[in-house]
């Protein structure tokens, strides 16, 4: 009876081992995470997209299609393809912009913000939850962590980091991030200190 081979080891340094255990580790707790986000909205007929666009309406306040596409992080037929649903289902309008014409405003309806402010709540419970497993103070300094290793990634330092984007928030403070109109993952930041823009 032939003997099982044992799996070679990868042919890497230390260093390498280090950075694709780490890659491993980040990749299992935001899928799980995730998860947990994606089945709390579930429950409300909404994707963790179309989470994303009212979460963010609903602490900015109104914002131009290529706003919410860049807080998103989707295309622009993604971001059109999530404002069609939820003007669908009554949550949001388009507004024309006064400056231009072919420029719209994504706002939230009455009903919209009155949907979304529960939803919001039941959110942020969720991933309080889900990251129970770590102390506030531990918490707090994965984030720290966190940023500095996203930041150096980027290949941007920690002083641009703590800039923002203009908009009266730091760049790890966005809404949901997603690669396609309909993404199975999101890490759903809580954003309750935005400023909120009148317009």
């Amino acid at each position: 009876m032939a003997r099982s081979r044992r799996p070679a080891e990868p042919d890497v340094s230390p260093g390498e081992r280090d950075a694709l255990k780490l890659w491993v580790v980040l990749s299992r707790a935001r899928a799980a995470i995730a998860e947990r986000a994606a089945a709390q909205v579930a429950r409300h007929e909404l994707t963790l997209a179309e989470f994303g666009v009212l979460e963010a309406l609903h602490h900015k306040g109104p914002m131009l299609l290529g706003e919410v596409q860049r807080s998103l992080l989707v295309s622009s037929g993604g971001v059109t393809y999530l404002v069609d649903r939820l003007e669908r289902r009554g949550l949001v309008r388009r507004d024309q912009c006064p400056e231009d014409r072919r420029a719209r405003y994504a706002v939230l309806t009455p009903e919209g913000e009155a949907f979304i402010r529960g939803v919001f709540q039941e959110h942020a419970a969720a991933l309080t939850e889900a990251m129970a497993g770590l102390t506030r103070a531990e918490q707090r300094e994965a984030t720290r962590l966190l940023r500095t290793l996203g930041l150096a990634a980027a290949g941007r330092d920690a002083a641009e980091g703590e800039g923002g984007d203009g908009g009266g928030r730091p760049d790890d403070e966005g809404v949901v991030p997603a690669g396609d109109p309909e993404p199975a993952a999101s890490a759903g930041a809580t954003s309750a200190g935005r400023t909120r823009r009148r317009g």
